[in-house]
């Protein structure tokens, strides 16, 4: 059986597209990880692949979300786990294409999420805001030195003890390892960095002349500014500045691409820190070949 595919790496690389045809070539179905192709209407600022060109491949988990509701890696690894499982039950392969690295693992990884509670992170907030995080920080010592040793700012440490509180676990228990829940294998897509400047340029550049600022207008006026996510995401944000009048077309456009070679950038800091992925030159003629190569020796080791 071949095992779950994932096309990572950075944006602007091809990703989509080539999740599409190796859905194609091995009876496949693609599961998007792009946290922000969740949202609808949200679809020329994050390159979402039009329907008519989705070439009759099945396409999971786009479209799913206000842009006002706020998206969950937790709630993600739950639909992701299912849809993998519904598409293993019909005899098909799951494809996960997607540049959000942390959406990601939690499909893929042996990843386990602790569980919260307001009451009693709003019992240790209370604390810390009468005796400061001092004595918070000297409890978690006691209960979590490693994690003690490791976090130092307010939010993460009444974290760390709230977990333990719910769980009787420390909160570094639940550090998440390298290791698949199920056979998989990752494909990821490398480019020249000054190539992958000028693709990103040009994208940008092509959205705006598709109509991004219509369609930040658009979701705009549909609460896109309450959305904690979505009002943050690279071009939604610069675009609502010429809504605003702060900012010209034309300078909304440059930060976009600006703000989007430096995620592209932390995205391949990222995944070349998987030592799991097998990554290929994104431009190579024969790119498709190589990586059905790739996850028909994966499912034959």
């Amino acid at each position: 059986m071949l095992p779950i595919i994932a096309v990572v790496g950075p944006t602007g690389t091809g990703k989509s597209d080539l999740a599409i045809e190796l859905a194609l070539r091995l009876n496949g179905e693609v599961v998007n990880a792009d946290a922000l192709q969740f949202y609808r209407g949200m679809d020329i600022g994050t390159a979402k692949v039009p329907v008519a060109e989705r070439r009759g491949v099945p396409h999971h988990l786009l479209d799913t979300m206000d842009v006002t509701q706020e998206a969950s890696v937790a709630g993600f690894q739950v639909q992701a786990r299912a849809l993998f499982a519904d598409i293993r039950a019909r005899g098909r392969v799951p494809v996960l294409a997607g540049g959000s690295g942390l959406y990601v693992r939690a499909a893929l990884d042996v990843l386990e999420f602790p569980p919260t509670d307001p009451q009693v992170r709003g019992r240790l907030e209370a604390e810390a805001a009468e005796g400061g995080i001092g004595p918070l920080l000297e409890r978690l010592r006691g209960v979590d030195p490693d994690s003690a040793a490791r976090l130092g700012d307010e939010r993460r440490i009444i974290r760390a003890l709230e977990v333990h509180a719910i769980t009787g676990r420390p909160f570094s228990s639940y550090m998440p390892r390298r290791e698949y829940a199920q056979p998989a294998v990752q494909i990821g897509l490398a480019i020249d960095r000054a190539l992958l400047h000028e693709r990103l340029a040009a994208r940008v550049g092509r959205m705006v002349d598709a109509g991004l600022l219509e369609e930040v207008r658009r979701l705009d006026a549909a609460g896109l500014r309450r959305g904690r996510t979505a009002s943050r995401a690279i071009g939604y944000s610069q675009f609502l500045d010429v809504l605003d009048g702060t900012a010209t077309v034309a300078q909304a456009a440059e930060r976009t691409v600006v703000a989007t070679r430096q995620f592209a950038r932390r995205q391949t800091t990222w995944f070349t820190a998987d030592p799991r992925v097998h990554w290929l030159e994104a431009t190579r003629p024969d790119l498709a070949d190589a990586a059905e190569a790739i996850v028909r020796a994966a499912a034959a080791a």
